[in-house]
Order: structure tokens, then sequence, then C-alpha cells
């Protein structure tokens, strides 16, 4: 598989891509992979400008020349995309917000109506790209925290498979390393799982979501 990471998170020390990390470990072991990383907050990526200028070259890139359109490059000829980021105010941190408002190239100005639902004509075959996102909050529960993220990427990515865990801080706490190692041992599993039919059961993810302490001791510990 050609395989896109986008790390979104801003710290060198990422709470959610030792969970991505896990998943990668897993998928290797399943054959040889072009994986290839790219630490968003080290890129020079504007916001869109809403200018539609990209839409009059047709050329699958967008008219800011900044690195944007590497990524774009990389984005339409993977077979599996990784989203992995903190959840910043209930949704995608800003700099890797502005790498998805930035695919508007990868599709056309004309519209069509699939399922009921009007959406712009693809101008690269989607079918073929399988998306994971992995996403990690600082809070001890899943409910009330990641409803707006979930709803986004149903509508965002196709091919979905969704993983939103809670308590990631706990991962780069060295006194938390009783439960943080064998959360990241089940994501490897999941991963190597995942890379046979790019999918996970809904068992598997429940497994991979569920926090890793009670949200008493979890609370009792950050309020201290």
């Amino acid at each position: 598989m050609k395989i896109l990471v986008l790390n979104g998170s801003p710290k060198e020390k990422s709470d959610t891509m030792i969970l991505t990390n896990a998943f990668l470990s897993g998928i290797k072991k399943t054959g040889e992979h072009e994986i290839t990383v790219i630490d968003v907050i080290n890129k020079k990526i504007a916001p869109c400008r809403g200018c539609f200028g990209c839409w009059k070259v047709c050329d699958g890139h967008c008219v800011i020349k900044d690195d944007q359109n590497d990524i774009l490059d990389l984005y339409q000829n993977a077979d599996l995309l990784i989203w992995s980021f903190p959840l910043y105010c209930y949704g995608m941190p800003s700099h890797i917000k502005a790498v998805l408002d930035r695919t508007i190239p990868l599709v056309q100005k004309k519209m069509e109506i699939v399922d009921g639902r009007t959406q712009h004509v693809a101008r690269v075959d989607f079918s073929k790209i399988h998306s994971v996102v992995i996403s990690g909050c600082g809070f001890p529960n899943w409910d009330h925290n990641f409803e707006a993220l979930d709803r986004q990427c149903d509508l965002c990515f196709g091919n979905l498979t969704k993983i939103f865990v809670p308590e990631t801080p706990l991962l780069n706490v060295p006194e938390a390393q009783i439960v943080a190692v064998p959360k990241a041992r089940a994501f490897e599993k999941a991963g190597e799982v995942y890379a046979k039919n790019f999918s996970l059961s809904a068992e598997e993810i429940k497994e991979l979501e569920s926090p890793m302490i009670s949200k008493e001791e979890y609370l009792k510990n950050i309020n201290a």
C-alpha cells in the first residue's frame, strides 16, 4: 500500500501519534508498504482563500504556491490516508484543517446528487482511497466531546474508519505506562487487522476507544 499519514499534532511528543505509530507498526507486519509521514505543523500551508482559482486552472492543484500541492499529489495517489491529530475545540487543529480545506482542487465546481446529498463531482477516484482518522483528547470520556468531529469525518471522508480516544495525555506520563503500553499494543494489533481487509469491527473500535482508567481517577489526577 501507499500510505500517507498527516500528523496534525503541533507537539514533538504527540500523544495521538503514539497510537498512530503503533497502528502503523501493526500494518508493517503485513508486508512492505510505502509510508509517508507529514508533520503538518512544519509545512507552509496557507488558509484557503475561497478564490476558486483551482476550478479555473483545473489541474488538481491549488493556485497558492506552498507545500499543499505536494500533499495533494500524495493524497490522490494514496491507498490509505491516516489523519492523526488531537481534539481542539471539538474539532481539528487549525493547521491540519487548512490541509482539508485546500483539498478543493480534487473536486470540480459541477455538482451532483448522490443518495439524496448534493456534492461536488470528484476529480479523482476517491472510491480507491481508504481513510482512517485517529484523534485523541484530554477529556476522560467520548460522549459530549467527539460528536462534532464524528459528524465532520462522516461528511468529508469515504471508506472511513474512525478511532476517537479519551485520556490520551496518559500516553506520555511515565507513571501511567502500566495502562499506556497495553493501549499502544491494542493499536498495533488493530493495525495488523485493518491492513488485511481495510476495516475494524465495532467491538474492536470500542476497545480502542475505551478509557485507560476510570473517570474519577483521571479527574483526581488531572485536578491535582
